[in-house]
């Protein structure tokens, strides 16, 4: 019924949720791929780049408590870090509304999220191809970032240098999950930190002593 339902593009957000949360909180991932049509973890591909980490979907329980701590609403573009065939991606617009775009380094998973919005009629899902430290342009309508543990190191200092780029034009928030961020002091934790997810949001950076008295 659900995927009827997704397919004709008559369940709202709410509903959306409400039929989800009815679903036994074990049973969830193993529904949520029947209702998407997916078929196991696709293989990862040689484009692949060296330290970036082999995809693994996240887990419904996650999604639904970064949904609730980042409070994202239908207004919000959520920017999916490293999106794989795009099974998140989907989760965070049904249950929201909001729009997404989904960012992918490899091919196949391109075209597997291509091809779940096509099932799903999802028309607010954007998917880009492309390594997010080289895409800066295309993340700078987000509002929300989510970021499944994709890289570290280097890449993940680029990412969040062009990030906090966004940060000073306007509020955004910085979701991960099962990645421990450096300290940055443009971000602060928004809820209290669990073992696998982090829910941080920028702020305005504060001159310190000796700026605010060089410009008096």
């Amino acid at each position: 019924m659900v995927r009827l339902q997704l397919s004709q593009q008559q369940l709202s957000p709410a509903e959306f949720r409400a039929a989800l949360m009815r679903v036994p909180f074990t049973a969830r991932d193993t529904w949520l791929d029947l209702v998407f049509e997916l078929d196991g973890i696709p293989d990862d591909g040689p484009e692949l780049p060296r330290g970036c980490v082999p995809y693994l979907p996240c887990p419904v329980d996650v999604l639904c408590r970064l949904v609730e701590h980042a409070r994202i609403e239908p207004s919000d573009v959520v920017v999916d870090v490293g999106a794989g065939p795009g099974r998140a991606a989907a989760v965070l617009h049904l249950m929201t509304g909001a729009a997404v775009v989904a960012l992918e380094i490899q091919p196949a998973l391109v075209d597997a999220t291509r091809a779940l919005a096509a099932r799903l009629h999802v028309d607010r899902l954007a998917v880009i191809e492309g390594d997010a430290a080289e895409l800066t342009g295309r993340m700078h309508l987000g509002s929300v970032f989510f970021l499944y543990c994709p890289f570290s190191g280097e890449r993940l200092e680029r990412v969040l240098t062009d990030l906090e780029a966004i940060a000073r034009t306007r509020e955004i928030r910085v979701c991960c999950v099962d990645l421990p961020l450096p300290p940055v002091p443009w971000l602060e934790l928004a809820s209290p930190a669990a073992n696998d997810l982090a829910v941080y949001r920028s702020v305005t950076p504060r001159a310190s002593p000796g700026t605010a008295q060089s410009l008096r």
